[in-house]
């Protein structure tokens, strides 16, 4: 996966005057050819803004600097700007009408426009070979993700299609398959037989950051838990694929999610969900979820949520898999933690708690650890627990650089296929029925908290090292 290519990629954003262009594409953009400056790329911008060539290079020059590759631009000092509406054919055929060699498009607008967008290429003559990214979510239920994939498909075939997913360019998450597949002490134990539960907890202590547009209609459970934290599950819950080309790693992930539904198949004991009310954390105060600017507090939307999930495989039948996002909580944690079972029989003689190990995957700082029991150094038959971490790195490129170098090198292996898409929505409708008809009650936390009252804490916390 993501091998450099000589060939030219002409990379066009279409949105390129929005936030996610100048804040996150462009910047990891940037770093990407700094590491790889023999990368030949074409950047090209649309959007509805009426800019110039001059501004938007300002722009880029801007993006650049900020994710320190300000000398990367030299790479794209060349690059355009179009004023385009993206939705109407006649304008998209106007864009990509000088294009030689391959073409990207991604679509750095809401999911709305894409869909649109999508409907209108199929009117338009592409270049051979051109690549579709498009941002989460697709589609807003089953039904719509599977038409939108239906349209997707009469465009370019499914293996030019990137659904992007930036967790899964993670390096914690790419590490992740190196420490389960390649060690003997590992792979043979990871199954129901020797794993008690999963955790996979991704804590804010952001609240909207000006995102109500957006969030107050997709709330936690869609935003993260529907998207990303299914893709971790399974990255998680996957028997070994053959190779990690695109085909067999997809069909590998595929195949967990088809296995996946709500635990018990009953949303009402299996779901918590809940919103912050007014509170702080350290020197910054949050008002209300409900008194923040755009919400609509009759939407009844959930700042945390918390879903438990069971795959039925034989690897993995009656291991719970607990899915948790949340925004504006008193102590941000981003882990996947894996509790082993205990041993069956510890020898008489040995005292203290011979509890089941650990596991963590810290997602930012890196870090892998594994809490095991062993003889205290001052009792040898007094058994105490000790944590071996290892710092996996900040990793070479940001999330979104991984997205990128696999654009441009044309390998869909770490994006979401339209099967999978569809069946995340599958796995969570339960849910989102069940919320709607109230049959969850809708908790409260003041911001600052880790929980609300009453809500069970899963895991012991890390072990100081």
């Amino acid at each position: 996966m993501g091998a450099v290519t000589s060939a030219t990629t002409t990379l066009l954003i279409l949105g390129a005057s929005g936030d996610l262009t100048s804040r996150l594409l462009l910047p990891a953009l940037g770093e990407l050819l700094s590491r790889e400056p023999s990368r030949r790329v074409h950047l090209r911008g649309a959007g509805m803004d009426d800019w110039d060539d001059t501004h938007w290079r300002d722009v880029v020059k801007t993006a650049f600097a900020a994710g320190d590759a300000d000398a990367a631009f030299t790479a794209v000092d060349q690059t355009t700007y179009q004023r385009a509406d993206i939705t109407e054919a006649e304008d998209l055929q106007r864009l990509v009408d000088d294009i030689d060699g391959r073409l990207a498009l991604y679509f750095a607008v809401p999911p709305a426009i894409a869909a649109r967008a999508c409907e209108a290429l199929a009117d338009v003559t592409l270049p051979a070979g051109t690549i579709l990214a498009l941002e989460k979510p697709f589609g807003t239920d089953a039904d719509s993700a599977h038409v939108l994939n239906l349209t997707v498909d009469k465009i370019v075939p499914e293996n030019q299609v990137f659904r992007v997913d930036h967790f899964l360019g993670r390096s914690t998450l790419l590490n992740l398959l190196g420490v389960r597949f390649a060690n003997r002490v590992i792979e043979p134990v990871w199954n129901a037989e020797h794993v008690e539960s999963v955790l996979v907890r991704f804590d804010e202590a952001l609240g909207l950051e000006g995102r109500a547009g957006y969030y107050d209609k997709a709330g936690a459970m869609i935003d993260m838990i529907q998207s990303h934290l299914l893709q971790v599950l399974a990255f998680l819950a996957m028997d070994a694929p053959a190779s990690l080309d695109e085909r067999d790693l997809r069909d590998a992930t595929g195949a967990a999610l088809r296995a996946t539904h709500v635990w018990d198949d009953d949303p009402a004991t299996a779901s918590r969900r809940a919103r912050y009310t007014a509170g702080s954390i350290g020197d910054r105060t949050f008002p209300s979820y409900v008194d923040e600017p755009g919400v609509d507090p009759s939407r009844h939307t959930e700042t945390l949520a918390e879903v438990t999930f069971a795959v039925d495989t034989a690897r993995w039948a009656g291991v719970p898999f607990t899915l948790r996002s949340g925004k504006a909580l008193g102590e941000p944690v981003r882990e996947i933690v894996v509790q082993f079972r205990p041993v069956r029989h510890v020898p008489a003689g040995l005292t203290g708690d011979a509890s089941g190990s650990i596991m963590r995957f810290s997602l930012g700082p890196d870090l892998l650890s594994l809490e095991l029991n062993v003889n205290g150094a001052d009792d040898p038959l007094e058994l105490e627990r000790i944590g071996l971490t290892a710092d996996l790195g900040a990793g070479a490129l940001r999330a979104y650089g991984e997205v990128l170098s696999s654009i441009l090198d044309g390998d869909a292996a770490l994006s979401v296929r339209g099967d999978a898409a569809e069946q995340c929505w599958r796995i969570v409708q339960p849910i989102v029925d069940a919320w709607r008809a109230d049959d969850v009650p809708l908790d409260e936390y003041p911001a600052g908290a880790t929980n609300p009252d009453g809500w069970p804490s899963h895991v012991t916390p890390p072990l100081k090292h």
